[in-house]
């Protein structure tokens, strides 16, 4: 047991990194006081420029998948692994070396899925694709793609645990939205690029 709330606290611990803060330092700049202010791929690719941003992306989704990937290779049960993925998680939405002020967990989100399922996160991924290409807003191929998971999970007979986790997730990703959610509505969502 000591040893699975160990397990849990570190993946806490390495969800929390605040990769997007560290790498936009390289050139100077703080994407909380840019753009939307978010520490996510988006933003830091807004502020930072692409190469920033994608590293991010690629950083965000490591702090989901190495703890998660590690847990499953240590043979660990999967409520255990699930909890671990949703530590990671929740450590990028609610960092300790940030004040507990994050980013909305899509990114990191993703690497906990490619541990736990690769196969979901690539029907997910697709629908994400296609919401982008289709209106050009990431918020929204987001939320869709999230929104898609747990039926994915359930599609491909997943563990009861993994979709518990995707319902969890889901909601905290829609809560974090919720701005965006708004200038949705509103028409006043910025599309990517511009």
């Amino acid at each position: 047991m000591a040893m699975y709330i160990l397990y849990i606290v570190i993946a806490y611990l390495v969800g929390a990194i605040p990769v997007g803060i560290i790498l936009s330092k390289i050139k100077g700049i703080d994407p909380r006081k840019t753009g939307s202010g978010n520490i996510g791929a988006t933003n830091v690719m807004r502020a930072a420029g692409k190469a920033f941003g994608l590293l991010t992306l690629i950083g965000d989704a490591l702090k989901g998948l190495i703890p998660t990937l590690t847990a499953i290779n240590s043979g660990l049960p999967s409520p255990v692994i699930a909890a671990i993925g949703l530590a990671a998680f929740i450590g990028h939405l609610f960092p300790i070396y940030l004040r507990f002020k994050g980013g909305k967990g899509v990114a990191t989100a993703l690497g906990v899925y490619i541990a736990i399922n690769p196969y979901a996160i690539s029907i997910s991924f697709i629908v994400f694709i296609l919401t982008f290409l289709k209106w050009r807003f990431v918020s929204l191929g987001s939320l869709i793609g999230t929104g898609i998971m747990p039926f994915a999970l359930i599609i491909l007979k997943a563990p009861a645990e993994y979709i518990y986790l995707s319902l969890v997730v889901g909601i905290l990703i829609f809560i974090k939205h919720k701005d965006n959610i708004k200038r949705l509505a509103a028409g006043k969502e910025s599309r990517f690029g511009r």
